[in-house]
């Protein structure tokens, strides 16, 4: 059976089940059941592979139940990100390439409902009067939608896979992001309640780190995690409260957004906060929060590097505060952030720690870095190829004080 009369059987297939059963009624089981007799008696009499029945099967359940085409590409754990540009160009990334997809939504209609659905099950909505929403999938994938006439290919969905298995310093250990070392080192650093913000370009891996590094945090602690959608898993702390902003509605009010979240995070007694990534004024707030006594907080921000990741602070805490002079903006800077790590996605489509670097203080108007570790390419590297390892420089760490004050005496 081509493509093209697969799509028109399933198509007929949903029409015939649409007309015939009350769906409402239906458990999912008897759904399915219902489905697999009617794809009997339709194939009757011509060669169906078991795989493409069984795919048929499975389209027109989750066209009529579930995501549709959307189902089969969450469903297959290779695919990492996936970029839909209206209903009938479909991306995805896959083992770190991309790839458009042969297969297309039947309608633009269709593609809309999905997006609807999608929207609804976090309880958010999307429509012409509030065309742009960030959301997630209940297995915690990060999604974004665009419609039309924001959109101009028509609805655009992307949606970032949320990994089954919480990522943990061991597989990046594994895929050579780090070494044992340099993961022991960041242990002592998180368990000294240094505050660590992590920085990177899209797509580097800020979020799988910073999920990787909060599972350092012992155990016994109240950690207060906020994002725009949740998708950190921390496991083992049991003394865990998990905040998400929320959009306004359709009359303009209800929103809460990650400012809102720290304010009210610090009322609540936490030892350390975890916020997802900052974008604009609530760094500001962030900041106070480290330099009020919150040691130990983590957070992702985007940046080419270090350097750049303090111009970025700058610039987001005068999107909060634009009257504050650069001097009090940088002094705050300064004694909050305790280590700065710069993920980098290379030319490879590897994913690399590329430096970590302490941020020592605030001197002639400059905020000062000490980099403890830089990753440098090896003789091995090629344009296809990137060879290199994470080297420690010959600085010293210079601000000891909370490892001596957490006991620990191992150098960094």
């Amino acid at each position: 059976m081509t493509f093209e009369a697969e799509q028109q059987f399933i198509a007929d297939i949903k029409k015939y089940i649409g007309e015939n059963f009350p769906l409402s009624k239906l458990s999912d089981e008897e759904l399915q059941e219902k489905i697999e007799q009617v794809c009997d008696q339709r194939m009757e009499g011509q060669y169906v592979s078991i795989e493409q029945h069984v795919s048929i099967v499975e389209q027109v359940y989750s066209s009529i139940r579930g995501f549709g085409l959307l189902d089969s590409i969450i469903k297959d754990d290779t695919i990492t990100e996936v970029m839909i540009n209206g209903p009938e160009d479909i991306f995805i990334e896959q083992n770190g390439h991309l790839f458009k997809m042969e297969k297309q939504f039947e309608s633009e209609r269709r593609l809309e409902d999905i997006i609807q659905r999608i929207v609804g099950l976090a309880g958010r909505e999307v429509n012409q009067a509030n065309p742009i929403c960030d959301t997630r999938l209940p297995d915690g994938s990060r999604v974004n939608v665009v419609l039309p006439p924001i959109a101009l290919c028509g609805p655009t969905l992307t949606i970032r896979k949320f990994s089954k298995t919480p990522m943990t310093i061991e597989r990046l250990i594994s895929y050579g992001s780090i070494t044992r070392e340099i993961a022991d080192k960041l242990e002592l650093l998180v368990k000294a309640k240094y505050n660590i913000f992590i920085c990177g370009g899209t797509g580097s891996g800020k979020t799988t780190f910073l999920n990787a590094l909060s599972n350092y945090i012992p155990k016994d602690e109240r950690v207060i995690t906020i994002e725009d959608s949740a998708e950190l898993q921390i496991v083992g702390v049991e003394n865990l409260v998990r905040l998400e902003t929320r959009n306004a509605n359709a009359a303009g009010v209800g929103q809460i957004t990650i400012r809102d979240l720290i304010k009210s995070s610090l009322r609540m007694r936490p030892e350390r906060i975890v916020v997802g990534e900052v974008r604009g004024g609530e760094a500001l707030d962030m900041l106070q929060a480290m330099n009020t006594g919150h040691d130990g907080s983590l957070s992702t921000g985007h940046a080419n590097s270090t350097q750049d990741m303090l111009s970025r602070l700058e610039t987001m805490v005068l999107q909060g505060a634009p009257g504050l002079p650069l001097e009090a903006i940088r002094q705050q800077i300064a004694s909050a952030v305790d280590i700065i790590v710069h993920l980098s996605r290379l030319r490879d489509k590897s994913r690399k720690t590329m430096e970590i670097t302490e941020v020592v203080g605030y001197k002639d108007g400059q905020v000062i870095l000490n980099p403890l570790y830089v990753f440098e390419e090896d003789e091995k590297s090629t344009l296809e190829k990137v060879s290199g390892s994470l080297n420690r420089t010959e600085n010293k760490m210079q601000n000891v004080f909370k490892l001596q004050l957490s006991g620990i005496k191992t150098e960094i």
